[in-house]
């Protein structure tokens, strides 16, 4: 270890823990010991001491015992001569470090409630979006699971040049990886003001988080990686060897240096070195070169900035693949969340400005030409600013493998496919879908022909195993659109029917997906052609493609087997798989109950699904509703008791689609049984919903179901029950 380095993180961690020592003591005397901390909306109390000493600090009183902890960390001060053959002091100067900035941070928010603004994207007032709440986080969790977002880069400071800055972290969003942006370094500037300024779109939806603009803000990364841990690996508070190590091997994320290094920095690469997260620096300062704690280097200096993103992915370990799309815009997962507001918008394609149609049919082999993208109708560079058009798209594809049955899963990635290339928006799909076109893209010199080179070059690389040939036609012609309006809706027809038909009885075949289990190893979905999987992402027909695809991967065939109870959804060959693939966590699962052997899951659920005893009904509450439930817990609250890839009878995680199923909860009454749904998924279920009523002969049913509208407490949802003679009133007790 570097004598430097060594004593500048040991100095550096002393420094912070007497300011934030400092800082409780002025809290207990202004607030008392009683006083409530937290941050925002989280189950996960100050998530670094939560996960590894196992405390849940909920009062000022609670950090006295954290600080006793941190004085015993900290090593003594020792000066910049003196030489440690080992990493020990640094690490354990690290880990104080980051015990007492999360207690800093959790004072600030009392001193300071405005200091954050606690949302999805910053406000023009303020662009620090601090700590994310559990509903952030476990959106975004989802990401890490499919591989979409490999891992995160922690930076601090920024160059002095806004240019700069933004190609930085361009290339990283490039790279797919999220960026967590705190302080300002030695310039007085700190990175997401730099971005602003050179009006780079910050937030979680492009994947560049101003977290704050102090380096105590780096908590709120590190406390990330720690929930990631808890949420989806399973991992128990207090277990520190295992958190550390679970990062080390599964978060791949790295801290990037602008600038100077000063101690407090040094303390705070120090302590993410114990989650074997690197240091990257621009600047000179001494190099941690032999490996130890981290995968390969600790300490990597003066790189130059042209080099700095590759360097940092090559000493994290961190394998990245991203196929080069030939067209002038940037591409990759960081712009799906990209929003086209008026102020950026050139034109729109369909949404209802115009006619708007997409839909992928298979051909032939010899009726396709491969790689020919055609464009029949005017371009943008045709059109004035404002001057809408209809578009139709028709991918046609061929292949050896190909099935009917890909057809709508192939069809379903245009909407991320198109997300991805920077200054495009796409929303909705089939013929509901809405195209809006950004100056930026624009004045790069975007063509409607790129779309089909991006659909050409990612249908090939994603779905190679069954596709030889990928040919697309796009139209901006209203006559040519409503040709292709015709040809759609022809095909959207027979799919409906080809799925609608499907049952569980009509198979004898299930699909697993473990995509999860790098976060919950014990975790198996098991999905039935009427149960979709709790994401809302994969449905039967998707588990059938993607075996095929990829024979190997976490979509497997599960013959069911014999039915041992029909009502439970009970099939001994989806026990004997699920026992295996779980590793004997889980030795059963009942399709189709709630209270026995439920499905477990990870955390990325759409909805989850709880007992109300004192009503003896259901409530289901989706992921976007934020206040509280019937069962006297927010969503955050009820997600550490579904997920995780436990089983807890009475708690599971479903998706929205399961909700008009025939099959939802038929082991425990069904559809009767549900009494509570927050309105916006009420609304969104409706019409699905209102036609299982009327199947069910009763019609009068989706009106007594209650919504935040009738009450937010049991009690409150029994006397609506009561005065609408909801049916789960005369039902037998679920157990």
């Amino acid at each position: 270890m570097s004598k430097i380095i060594c004593s500048a993180a040991i100095r550096g961690a002393h420094k912070i823990v007497d300011m934030a020592e400092e800082s409780y003591e002025a809290a207990l005397k202004n607030y008392g010991a009683d006083k409530e901390v937290a941050f925002p909306n989280t189950a996960y109390f100050l998530p670094i001491i939560y996960s590894m000493l196992g405390a849940k600090v909920e009062k000022i009183g609670d950090m006295k015992d954290i600080f006793q902890e941190c004085r015993t960390l900290l090593p003594e001060l020792v000066s910049d001569s003196v030489w440690l053959p080992y990493l020990g002091p640094a690490l354990d100067a690290g880990m104080a470090t980051f015990f007492a900035e999360e207690m800093f941070e959790a004072i600030r928010y009392l001193d300071h409630p405005n200091m954050y603004t606690a949302t999805e994207d910053p406000t023009d007032d303020n662009i620090w979006l601090g700590a994310a709440d559990d509903v952030i986080f476990r959106k975004r969790g989802v990401e890490f699971v499919d591989g979409s977002a490999p891992g995160f880069a922690a930076i601090l400071g920024t160059p002095d040049d806004k240019e700069i800055a933004s190609k930085i972290a361009l290339e990283l969003q490039e790279k797919n990886l999220y960026i967590f942006m705190h302080d300002k370094g030695s310039n007085g500037k700190s990175i997401s003001n730099q971005l602003v300024a050179n009006d780079v779109q910050v937030g979680w939806n492009t994947r560049l988080v101003p977290f704050g603009e102090s380096y105590t803000s780096a908590v709120f990364a590190i406390g990330f990686a720690c929930r990631v841990a808890m949420a989806f690996g399973g991992i128990k508070p207090g277990d520190a060897l295992a958190n550390l190590l679970y990062n080390k091997d599964r978060t791949f994320a790295f801290v990037m240096a602008f600038g100077e290094v000063t101690d407090e920095w040094y303390a705070n690469a120090a302590g993410a070195i114990n989650w074997g997260f690197p240091t990257i620096s621009d600047h000179d300062i001494p190099e941690v070169l032999p490996t130890g704690v981290c995968t390969y280097e600790h300490v990597v200096s003066n790189v130059p900035h042209d080099e700095i993103v590759q360097k940092a992915i090559e000493v994290r370990g961190l394998k990245v693949n991203v196929a080069k799309i030939d067209i002038p815009m940037s591409f990759g997962p960081a712009f799906e969340g990209e929003r086209i507001r008026k102020d950026d918008l050139y034109m729109e394609c369909g949404g209802g400005r115009t006619t708007g149609v997409e839909v992928l049919i298979s051909k032939e082999m010899d009726e396709i030409v491969d790689g020919e993208v055609t464009l029949e109708g005017p371009d943008i560079c045709d059109i004035k600013q404002g001057q809408n058009l209809p578009i139709g798209i028709l991918v046609e594809v061929a292949g050896r493998e190909m099935q009917s049955d890909f057809e709508p899963i192939l069809e379903r990635q245009f909407h991320h496919l198109m997300n991805y290339v920077q200054g495009i928006m796409h929303i909705g799909q089939r013929d509901i879908m809405w195209i809006r076109i950004g100056h930026g893209a624009v004045e790069k010199g975007f063509s409607f022909k790129h779309l089909g080179t991006v659909l050409h070059g990612k249908l090939h690389q994603e779905f190679g195993a069954i596709l030889d040939k990928v040919q697309v036609k796009i139209y901006t012609i209203q006559e040519k659109v409503e040709e292709v309006m015709d040809i759609a809706k022809k095909v959207y027809g027979e799919r409906d029917l080809r799925l609608g038909n499907m049952t569980d009885e009509s198979e004898e075949v299930f699909y697993s997906c473990t995509l999860c289990q790098s976060f919950a190893p014990s975790h198996v979905c098991v999905i039935t052609p009427e149960r979709v999987g709790m994401c809302g992402a994969y449905n039967w027909l998707d588990g059938k493609a993607s075996y095929q695809i990829n024979p190997t991967g976490p979509n497997q065939p599960i013959a069911k087997g014999t039915c041992t109870d029909e009502l439970m959804g009970d099939f001994e060959g989806i026990n004997d798989f699920v026992n295996q693939a779980s590793r004997g966590a889980v030795p059963a699962v009942s399709c189709y109950s709630l209270m026995n052997n439920p499905m477990t899951a990870c955390g990325c659920f759409e909805a989850i699904a709880a007992m109300l005893p004192q009503c003896n009904g259901i409530m289901v509450v989706n992921r976007d509703h934020r206040g509280m439930t019937p069962s006297g817990m927010k969503f955050t609250s009820l997600a550490g008791m579904a997920g995780g890839g436990a089983q807890t009878p009475g708690f599971m995680g479903v998706s929205k689609h399961f909700m008009t199923s025939k099959k939802v909860f038929l082991a425990d009454g069904g559809l009767k049984r549900i009494c509570w749904l927050p309105k916006m998924l009420k609304d969104e279920i409706a019409e699905k919903l209102m036609q299982r009523c009327e199947e069910m002969g009763m019609p009068e049913f989706f009106d007594m179901i209650a919504t935040e509208e009738q009450g937010e407490t049991e009690e409150e949802i029994l006397a609506f029950l009561k005065e609408k003679g909801h049916p789960c009133l005369e039902m037998e007790a679920a157990v």
